[in-house]
């Protein structure tokens, strides 16, 4: 399907690819994966741009059609839906067509062609698309101009899988999608019946939908079967044996070295020293390929304060009076909780988190918060609130404005730029480097909470790892939202879901969660009973205690037997002394008394950890 052969290609003086080579075969779903800055987009532009040209270095099977995803749907009146469809332009010329031809002979030939393409079930497909990717069925018919920039993106995705090219190229896809968007995406991919060429950097779509690894590394392509975790391995294991072979080689060199040094000046040894200096010169040096570092994130520990942080009591969250988005949120956090919030793009999410960090005042019921518990929020939207024209130490300098120049320099250093970084204009800052900025001015403060609004968007997987590193590292309690499904298991605890004007702890894990979703989409089979999601996860007539709720209460338990047996020691030592009720028979007393309220709380103790404990091995 498509083959790279010695693509050299320079941006500016740097260059990107150097006599790199690649074959992609009919059929084969890759991954294509490297450092941000590599040129991964760039190789997807040159696919574009230069198949057909003469002696191009890339090249494209036949009368294959390639599909990109746009910038964005354009701002017009035309329907959604309409757009969509107009992404595969044959059968919307023959639709059209079909309307005014009038030789019965044409008539025919479009019917027939529309057959064989599938045309008839056109917008019915366009119409799956567009739910898959988490628009409602009210909105295929709304304006395009009356949706946000995000959402027009995902209609030039779902454009794009309408018109089902051979070569199907995706720039990071799932950006823009929610965790149900990305599961569908996942799904709808392994199942494309042809050839995907797909940069991301979400660890799990990379394993789970993808035959192949393409990695672009060194400025050389090289082709890996099998997912993410199979291409870090067989990389691991080609660096492990040319480390091994290059100590092999040091040893042997070594040796001969030895020799030439000790037997160079002896005349009856000279022409065996002469050998062995030829055999040494002849040696080609074993290269073992360096790991670029990743520059790690820091989180420092706050002062440990009482639980709970934030309690929202009864509370109704939104932007105007009488229209809340979330009614009657009760959640509570603690100091050591890991939360991610789960749940479809528009239903509030971010409202809820802006609520608890008191970004967004209720417009009902209440929000208690610990007086001395510092908030760090991060958002996407905050990319837009650096200061254009400012340098990087400019902004750190807001944190520290009595600060010498060289501890503000150490400062920005400690948060991932250097010498080389720190007097660059943040408009001249990647993606990545933004967020890397926003969160460690966030940082500083060393807040108790961390609320992390889909910080991963601009990050390559080993910045997503090093971020995993930085948040299981912290001490202080953390509230994230992300569509990364690797991120999220890394660190979650328990999930939060907001659906549908409410949000509730969740009783389950990502995994029963991504099966719900599956299962809400997919038509029932006859005789089965309609999945809903909103019934699923709205269910309140047989109320469940999540495993968390259930580890808690363990705890509690343990925690209170562990008590009851040191009053208990505690008692019986002062019983045990023969003379105690001569001396003080009141205090005796006292102490059988306290040995029977002592003796029946450890009982219920033990009580409550069984039934925990049985609990918590069902759940």
């Amino acid at each position: 399907m498509l083959e790279i052969s010695d693509l050299t290609f320079r941006f500016g003086p740097r260059p990107l690819f150097e006599n790199a080579n690649a074959f992609i075969a009919e059929g084969w779903k890759v991954g294509l994966v490297g450092r941000n800055g590599t040129g991964k987009s760039t190789l997807l532009t040159l696919i574009r741009d230069e198949v057909g040209k003469a002696n191009a270095s890339i090249r494209i099977r036949r009368g294959a059609r390639m599909g990109f995803v746009a910038q964005e749907a354009p701002q017009v009146e035309t329907p959604l839906l309409d757009l969509v469809m107009a992404a595969d332009e044959e059968m919307t010329s023959l639709l059209k067509e079909a309307e005014t031809a009038e030789d019965p002979q044409r008539i025919a030939d479009i019917h027939m062609r529309l057959a064989e393409i599938d045309g008839y079930s056109g917008e019915a497909r366009a119409s799956a698309i567009m739910v898959g990717l988490g628009f409602e069925q009210e909105d295929l018919r709304r304006p395009a101009r009356e949706f946000s920039g995000g959402w027009r993106m995902r209609a030039a995705l779902a454009g794009v899988l309408f018109s089902a090219p051979d070569l199907l190229i995706l720039d990071e896809p799932t950006n823009y999608l929610d965790l149900e968007g990305a599961a569908w995406l996942e799904e709808y991919l392994r199942d494309y019946p042809h050839t995907v060429i797909c940069v991301s950097h979400d660890r799990e779509m990379l394993n789970r939908s993808v035959t192949h690894i393409l990695a672009l590394d060194d400025k050389k392509l090289e082709v890996f079967v099998g997912g993410y975790d199979a291409y870090l391995k067989k990389k691991a294991e080609r660096m492990a044996l040319a480390a091994g072979m290059k100590a092999k080689q040091d040893a042997q060199k070594a040796h001969l070295q030895k020799f030439i040094d000790r037997f160079r000046a002896k005349a009856s040894k000279a022409a065996q020293a002469q050998s062995r200096i030829k055999q040494l010169e002849k040696m080609q040096d074993i290269a073992v390929p360096l790991e670029e570092r990743t520059i790690p994130f820091h989180f420092d520990n706050p002062v440990e304060l009482a639980s709970p942080l934030v309690v929202l009591d009864e509370a109704d969250c939104g932007y105007i009076v009488g229209k809340p988005v979330l009614k009657r949120v009760s959640l509570r956090l603690d100091h050591d909780d890991r939360i991610v919030i789960i749940g479809p793009n528009g239903q509030g999410k971010t409202t809820l988190v802006k609520s608890i960090a008191a970004r967004l005042a209720l417009l009902n019921g209440k929000r208690v918060a610990s007086g001395k518990a510092v908030m760090g929020y991060f958002s996407q939207d905050q990319l837009d609130e650096l200061r254009a024209g400012e340098t990087v130490l400019e902004h750190v300098r807001d944190l520290e404005p009595d600060w010498a120049p060289p501890k503000l320099r150490s400062l920005a250093a400690r948060m991932g730029f250097g010498v080389e970084k720190i007097d660059t204009k943040v408009e001249k800052l990647s993606g990545g480097e933004k967020v890397r900025l926003l969160l460690g001015l966030m940082a500083h403060r060393k807040p108790h909470v961390l609320i992390l609004d889909e910080p991963t968007s601009h990050l390559d997987i080993d910045s997503r790892e090093a971020l995993i590193h930085a948040i299981n590292g912290y001490e202080g309690a953390v509230l994230l939202i992300t569509h990364d499904i690797y991120l999220a298991e890394a660190c979650a605890d328990r999930l939060w879901l907001v659906y549908h004007g409410r949000a509730r702890q969740y009783d389950g894990d990502l995994e029963d969660y991504r099966k719900l979703v599956a299962a809400a989409d997919r038509p029932a089979d006859e005789g089965d009973k309609p999945s809903s999601m909103a019934a699923a996860v709205q269910a309140d007539a047989k109320p469940k205690h999540s495993k968390y709720t259930l580890t808690r209460k363990l705890e509690a338990a343990e925690k209170e037997i562990e008590q009851a047996n040191q009053a208990l020691a505690r008692i019986d030592a002062a019983l045990a002394d023969p003379d105690l009720f001569t001396k003080d028979q009141k205090r005796g007393e006292s102490l059988l008394k306290e040995r029977s309220h002592a003796a029946t709380a450890l009982a219920k103790a033990e009580a409550s950890w069984l039934e925990a404990s049985e609990a918590l091995e069902g759940a």
